[in-house]
């Protein structure tokens, strides 16, 4: 799909080619929950172009150690010095730059700490510029007419911290924003080690939808290896970050400033960090410094300052530059992007800047992006940036989120362990009438990419699980929900399911890539049509299809079935297991957010 970064002064809707919606607005529309069907069918169209952002509240998980960074609470900017300060020695002896002609001061801004809280909201007036690419949820679909489900994993997880921003600051999330995957694949779940030569294990659980009891839900796992981080090689990493005008608020820089602080105290001396800063032009804040030199490399960090337009391409291009220079073949090589995406100037199209990303990804330097801020994420252009960079995208809305990526989650975030991983599923249709996958929609392969080994595909980093759920009719039940299409008149018949003794629902094959490999690798799994009671599942299974279905509510899904907040309460309050963070826990205070949002609570 190509990027889109659409700017306009007056609502646009998106069309069905994936463009992405831009919010321009001052007011938000209710929720269709909250109309009558009249007037849902009037506001349709508009629903997803205005979604504002009103102050949030903190807010603290109790069983949870540290304080969340939030909303609210401290200055959206700190004094800054008129005159320019010139880098020197802190970068490289004998050569300086200008900072101020890369629209970037320095100074010794306040960072931020965990006390703190940080505003996540427009002021009154102010136009809502988040850009989001339009989703068309997954429609059932009959192994007749189509018998292969193949996708790319997803291990983003940008959308579930968004999705928190908006409920935490008293608003619904645009629907285009709730990607289904990243919601479920923010969690951590129990899955189990590998403990072949491949670098991860694959599992599987059937039982009933909760949301529907004549549908089967079916849940596939993968767990990725898990690296210690004493034993993680070393890093050739370079931050990228965005110091230009529509970074000054609160919630973007100072808080990117705070976040890669943590990071820095990860690294050790066989590490090397380089910093690239972009505004109106581009240029190099910290040479490449090995990562035990903490305070040079903090210094230079402290005193970045916002102002500017943005000339992304340029920053990009210099970043890979630094990366190519200090190239470790046997290490991690990544561009560590830090943006709000909001690119509007620059030397690149966006097509060249793809083209550059894919190909430093094809000499094995990987890009990771954080996107920061409310207001004017371009979330649609930094999430395709990730893609095509074999990277991954978090949004990070609080300091607690930066600990986890960047800390909690560093092997995770920074270390691949397999590249192009590809799942394609067969269905039986003898034992399915029907199926959809839940969410992915965005991460759809043709049938045929699955064993082409040029076709690009997600990443899966060391520690890192990935979970997919397959809603299933099963063959000979009479649901509202099948697909309405007449026999076909010259393909063969739907086998007789009483004939079928494999006890087959579907046939799971995998394949995927050692990251320095250009051959896959192919693994494969049958799941057999033998569901559990749901008290009988484990609670992976029950916390991710807790999960689903609320993205499901968010989304305003046609396949809601019997779902209410109360249902998915109860599972997921009975499937917390030792929920190491307590990030399942906070899952029940965002679903609590949501019902008084919505005036239940």
């Amino acid at each position: 799909m190509a990027l889109t970064c659409v700017t306009l002064l007056v609502p646009a809707c998106a069309d069905d080619q994936g463009t992405s919606v831009v919010h321009e607005s001052s007011e938000s529309l209710p929720h269709p929950a909250q109309m009558q069907p009249q007037q849902q069918r009037l506001n349709e169209a508009r629903r997803d172009l205005q979604a504002p952002l009103a102050p949030a509240e903190s807010y603290r998980a109790e069983e949870q150690d540290m304080m969340k960074l939030s909303v609210g609470d401290i200055p959206a900017s700190a004094a800054v010095p008129a005159a320019p300060v010139v880098l020197g020695a802190l970068t490289n002896p004998g050569r300086s730059i200008d900072v101020s002609q890369l629209g970037a001061e320095l100074f010794g801004e306040p960072l931020l700490d965990e006390q703190t809280s940080v505003p996540a909201s427009i002021s009154d007036g102010e136009f809502n510029r988040e850009a989001y690419d339009l989703i068309q949820e997954n429609p059932f679909l009959s192994p007749a007419d189509s018998p292969l489900s193949t996708f790319s994993i997803d291990v983003d997880t940008a959308s579930y911290s968004n999705v928190r921003r908006y409920l935490n600051s008293g608003q619904l999330p645009p629907r285009d924003a709730v990607r289904i995957e990243e919601l479920i694949n923010y969690f951590e779940y129990d899955y189990l080690d590998p403990e072949d030569e491949h670098p991860f294990v694959m599992m599987s659980e059937v039982s009933a939808a909760p949301w529907n009891p004549q549908h089967q839900l079916v849940h596939i796992g993968l767990q990725g290896e898990r690296i210690q981080s004493d034993d993680l090689p070393p890093s050739n990493l370079v931050f990228l970050l965005d110091v230009s005008g529509s970074m000054e608020d609160a919630n973007k820089l100072p808080l990117l400033k705070s976040a890669f602080r943590l990071l820095v105290a990860e690294l050790d001396a066989e590490d090397t960090v380089s910093i690239v800063v972009y505004a109106s032009a581009s240029g190099v804040v910290l040479e490449p410094t090995p990562g035990n030199q903490k305070d040079t490399i903090l210094a230079a960090i402290d005193q970045l300052h916002a102002g500017g337009s943005t000339a992304g391409g340029e920053g990009i291009q210099r970043a890979y530059a630094l990366a190519q220079e200090q190239f470790l073949p046997s290490g991690n090589n990544r561009v560590i992007l830090a943006t709000d995406g909001d690119f509007n100037v620059g030397v690149s199209s966006e097509s060249e800047l793809v083209q550059l990303i894919e190909a430093k990804r094809e000499s094995g330097i990987f890009l990771t992006v954080l996107g920061f801020g409310t207001g004017n994420l371009q979330d649609s252009k930094i999430e395709q940036l990730a893609n095509h960079g074999n990277g991954h995208y978090a949004y990070i809305d609080s300091l607690q989120e930066a600990r986890k990526v960047l800390v909690n989650e560093i092997g995770a975030t920074l270390f691949s362990i397999a590249k192009d991983v590809k799942i394609q599923v067969e269905f039986n249709p003898a034992r399915v009438q029907a199926y959809r996958l839940i969410g992915y929609e965005n991460r759809i392969l043709a049938d045929r990419d699955f064993n082409d080994d040029r076709k690009d595909a997600g990443e899966l980093g060391a520690g890192h699980s990935v979970t997919a759920l397959y809603e299933i009719i099963p063959a000979g039940v009479d649901s509202e929900s099948r697909p309405q299409v007449d026999p076909l008149r010259y393909q063969q018949a739907v086998p007789d399911v009483s004939r079928d003794e494999s006890l087959e629902l579907m046939w799971v094959k995998l394949r995927y890539k050692e990251p320095d490999a250009d051959q896959s690798q192919l693994l494969e799994h049958p799941i057999f049509d033998v569901p559990l009671q749901l008290q009988q599942t484990t609670d992976n299974y029950r916390f991710s299809a807790a999960v689903a279905a609320f993205g499901m509510v968010l989304r305003d899904s046609e396949h809601l079935g019997q779902t209410t907040p109360a249902l998915i309460q109860d599972l997921a309050q009975g499937s917390l297991g030792q929920d190491p963070g307590g990030y399942r826990a906070e899952f029940l205070q965002l679903l609590q957010q949501y019902r008084q949002v919505q005036g239940e609570e």
